[in-house]
């Protein structure tokens, strides 16, 4: 079994023309992108209203997931940051308008246009720190806040992600909830080793009756309970999503109080260094009202 791709290399040097050629031919690939894409759609709750929306495809890569979001009658915008898969698309002549840009520095869009974000099998580069600069928390931060800035506000974002384990799971979606969005993970088929999916679903701002995460699919296809899910392993259940605003610190009850022999003390050495002290008197060190 060959490792994962964000292992062996950085994006835009992995997916170079040789591997963005072979990776958009794959009939596998193909019909894999289509159904993730299909998903995410459905798990963005667009209005049915037959409106085009303008959405944004973050690791679009060769516009294989665009195509699904062109034939649902949307607009989109791509970002990825493989020069390669970008030119993969325009000689696929996709749809949407295509940008080069790496989105651990910003998705650069601007604020409050984008009616809805997908990302299929992208985020999870994030935690990879492919340079010597490269801070995941910070590239994170970067991502998720230039991203709740563009969406409008009550729009959502689904991100199909692969984590490498519990502690990259929750901090991308730490990450996420400290930027400002509400949600949690749904997972697809949670018992299945090859089928299961992730899906981290965003709201942008407060969530609402009508904005709460959706259910995951079971092995039937049909929604997954959470008394059904609960019977797994740690590693095989949804992510719970906590208040984003933490307590305040508690400050200290028992600070140690300076009495008037500490005082004296300081006044002494003071003198023995040849400095100006104030003249000792019953005062010194009294503690003072708290009114004045």
């Amino acid at each position: 079994m060959t490792s994962r791709p964000e292992l062996q290399a950085p994006p835009e040097i992995f997916y170079n023309d040789d591997e963005a050629r072979k990776y958009s031919s794959s009939s596998r690939i193909i019909d894999i992108q289509a159904k993730l894409t299909e998903r995410a759609l459905e798990l963005l709750a667009l209005p049915e209203d037959d409106v085009p929306r303008l959405l944004l495809d973050i690791g679009c890569g060769s516009g294989l997931s665009g195509e699904t979001l062109t034939e649902n009658g949307h607009h989109w915008i791509g970002l990825d940051i493989s020069g390669s898969m970008l030119n993969v698309a325009l000689e696929r002549e996709a749809e949407g308008d295509l940008i080069l840009g790496d989105m651990g520095q910003g998705l650069g869009v601007r604020p409050g246009v984008i009616d809805g974000a997908i990302s299929i099998s992208a985020v999870q580069w994030l935690c990879n720190a492919d340079r010597s600069s490269h801070e995941p928390r910070l590239r994170l931060k970067a991502f998720f806040g230039s991203l709740y800035r563009c969406l409008a506000r009550g729009a959502r974002a689904v991100l199909q992600v692969y984590p490498e384990n519990l502690a990259q799971r929750e901090l991308i979606l730490g990450s996420a909830m400290r930027a400002g969005f509400s949600g949690g993970v749904v997972v697809d088929f949670p018992h299945s080793t090859k089928m299961r999916k992730e899906f981290l679903v965003l709201t942008c701002g407060q969530a609402s009756l009508s904005s709460a995460t959706p259910q995951a699919r079971g092995e039937d296809g049909e929604g997954c309970s959470d008394d059904e899910d609960s019977s797994g392993d740690e590693e095989n259940q949804s992510v719970s999503v906590s208040d984003r605003h933490r307590p305040k610190k508690k400050h200290k009850l028992n600070k140690k109080v300076k009495g008037r022999e500490w005082v004296m003390e300081k006044k002494e050495k003071m003198r023995r260094k040849g400095n100006v002290v104030p003249a000792d008197s019953k005062y010194t060190a009294r503690k003072r009202k708290t009114r004045f």
